[in-house]
Formats: C-alpha cells, sequence, structure tokens
C-alpha cells in the first residue's frame, strides 16, 4: 500500500515540484494551497505524513500544526520555512513537528527526510500494539490499567482515556478544550473543574510510585503535557 502524503504550500512552483518528484517515488500525494484549505483536506484523509510550509494565507503553519495536534493526531509533520532563525524552528518543534527544513532546500534532502520519517515507528507502541508507553509508565489497552515502577494501577474508565489520549500525544501541549471535546465532548455541561480533578487523580495514582516524578504537568494558561523530569 502506498503511503499517502498531504503537502501544503501556496508556492505553485513547490506544490508542481513536490507532487511530481513524491508521486515520482511511489508515494499518493494529495496537494492543498493554503492552511484552510490544508486543514480541509487532513479532515478527510488520514495521510502517513503532513509536509506543511510555515507562511501561508489565511492560515498559517504554525496554526495548522497546533490545531493538527490538537485534535489528537500524531501524523509526522515535516514543516518547511525561509525562516533559519533558531526561534522558528524551536516553536515548531514545540508546536508538534517532527521536522524541519529550510527553503531553499535540496529535492534529495527532502526526499530522504520523509522516508525516515516514514520509516520511524511512534516509540509510544511497542510491537504488539496493546501497550503504550512513556518512560516507566504502562498503559495496558487490554486490562485498561496502567504500570508504573512494576505497580499496577487501577483505572476508571475516565481516567483511562483521559490518560491514553495524553500517552498517544506525548510531549504535545494539550489545551483544555481540545481534551474536554475528545474526552467528554462537547455536549458536556458538567462541573467546570471536572478536568481540573480528573487530573488530579490521575497524578495521585501515578506518582505514588517512589519515583518523585511528574508526568502529567500543567502548562499555565494553555492546558496540560504528558513530559517527564519533573519531581
Amino acid at each position: 500500500m502506498r503511503s499517502h502524503i498531504v503537502v501544503v504550500d501556496d508556492d505553485e512552483k513547490i506544490i508542481s515540484m513536490l507532487r511530481r518528484s513524491l508521486a515520482f517515488e511511489g508515494y499518493e500525494v494529495t496537494t492543498a494551497n493554503n492552511g484552510l484549505e490544508g486543514l480541509k483536506v487532513l479532515l478527510s484523509l488520514e495521510p502517513q505524513l503532513l509536509i506543511l510550509d510555515v507562511m501561508m494565507p489565511q492560515v498559517d503553519g504554525w496554526e495548522v500544526c497546533r490545531r493538527v495536534r490538537e485534535s489528537g493526531s500524531s501524523v509526522p509533520i515535516l514543516m518547511l520555512t525561509a525562516k533559519d532563525d533558531i526561534n522558528d524552528r524551536v516553536k515548531g518543534l514545540d508546536l508538534g513537528a517532527d521536522d524541519y527544513l529550510v527553503k531553499p532546500f535540496a529535492l534529495e534532502e527532502l526526499l530522504a527526510r520523509v522516508r525516515a520519517l516514514l520509516r520511524r515507528k511512534p516509540d509510544k507502541l511497542e510491537e504488539d500494539s496493546n501497550r503504550l508507553v512513556f518512560e516507566d509508565l504502562i498503559l495496558d489497552l487490554d486490562s485498561r490499567e496502567a504500570i508504573r515502577g512494576g505497580r499496577r494501577i487501577e483505572l476508571t474508565a475516565k481516567e483511562f482515556d483521559l490518560l491514553q489520549f495524553f500517552m498517544y500525544n506525548p510531549k504535545r501541549v494539550l489545551t483544555r478544550d481540545s481534551i474536554m471535546d475528545k474526552i467528554w465532548g462537547y455536549d458536556y455541561s458538567g462541573e467546570s473543574n471536572v478536568l481540573e480533578v480528573y487530573i488530579a487523580m490521575l497524578r495521585q495514582k501515578t506518582e505514588d510510585s517512589g519515583t518523585n516524578s511528574r508526568l502529567i504537568q500543567t502548562v499555565r494558561g494553555t492546558g496540560y503535557v504528558l513530559r517527564g523530569g519533573v519531581s
């Protein structure tokens, strides 16, 4: 089965060149000329790779990348930009991009990066695909429980769904709205602090393992992120 690649760029020459080159390499290619169109394309497809320009009209690449990650998608993202500033590279990676290529670029290098991203297997999934792993935390999809430090942790249905969402998006900042939509749905009309309550319960259960390491961290004014290394 051919890998499907979506290319979003407002430069017609780059769109044309990448469409021809990627198709010649055996990939299925869908293109969009701006960020808004790109988001519509991504809603109807499940591509194996997204090649995304940064500077575009209507919706720029930063915003497209942010919305893709907020939706829960883990599709690899290769960002293209004319900006060679280190802050721009950091911004893209922090928003969830997997790789970054500065324009003008050599086609051979882009194709090599495409091959590398398509070969990359998510390190959160084990071979048997029934466990998610992040650092020393394991989420068993069959028994619907967590394991940390060799200790099995029983989770309620909502706690499991919430932790699973985090572990499908490691190191991605998830906004409060995106989490509420994914776990409770837009029609949820419960207490406004329900997410905070569940985060607190998950922390209590997963951090009481002798490691003293907080995995679910708060990003002030934004939401939460599964990121290790903080006590």
